[in-house]
């Protein structure tokens, strides 16, 4: 089960992020390309569910997220994440759902790329108040394959690794009080899939 409160911020606001004295330790900083895949009819849409690969580095990722629910920015939903092949979707040994590893094999042959995702991720896990926290910041773009279309990325998570809910708006109240002012750090339930959805279906009604 994935929990994690997603942000919004402004690009002018992003040095005075970064030298807040919590974000003080080095970062990990890796660089994300992600492929999001579904049907022609969008069958996982319709279920509310995504599935991506991911190259981090030079490992490759196979990743299922299933409905979830977000509100204000905090969103709790399934997620099964593990070393692939590119292009294998082997969702049998990924998931240990059998009816929705059935579900996903049957549907494998007619998924296709849709959208990407390519952005830059400085990360760091913190202890707040008994509960540990990964604060990932990303920045970069989202694409439509054969198209000029493009949206931004800008945008921080926090990510509940063990601990109290609560935790992460108390995280996010903390890093909106940098050393230079306040920062505005909005609440922002469009996760980076919904985002290239909407994108794709304006590539598709061009």
């Amino acid at each position: 089960m994935e929990t994690e409160l997603k942000l919004s911020l402004r690009q002018q606001d992003v040095p005075a992020l970064l030298a807040h004295p919590l974000l003080a330790a080095p970062a990990k900083v890796q660089r994300l390309l992600n492929t999001y895949f579904d049907t022609p009819a969008l069958d996982l849409k319709q279920r509310r569910m995504a599935v991506r690969e991911r190259l981090a580095g030079e490992r490759w990722l196979l990743t299922v997220k299933t409905a979830g629910k977000s509100e204000n920015g905090l969103s709790r939903r399934q997620e099964w994440e593990a070393p692939t092949t590119p292009g294998a979707l082997d969702f049998a040994a990924l998931l240990d759902d059998a009816e929705l590893a059935t579900t996903l094999m049957a549907l494998r042959a007619a998924l296709k790329p849709l959208f990407r995702t390519d952005f830059e991720r400085h990360s760091w896990v913190l202890t707040h108040n008994s509960a540990s926290i990964e604060v990932a910041l990303d920045q970069g773009h989202i694409t439509v394959p054969g198209t000029a279309l493009s949206e931004n990325i800008l945008e921080l998570e926090l990510e509940l690794l063990s601990g109290p809910e609560a935790t992460l708006h108390g995280l996010a109240d903390a890093l909106r009080q940098t050393p230079s002012g306040v920062i505005a750090l909005t609440p922002s339930d469009a996760s980076k899939a919904q985002r290239g959805l909407a994108l794709f279906a304006q590539s598709a009604q061009g």
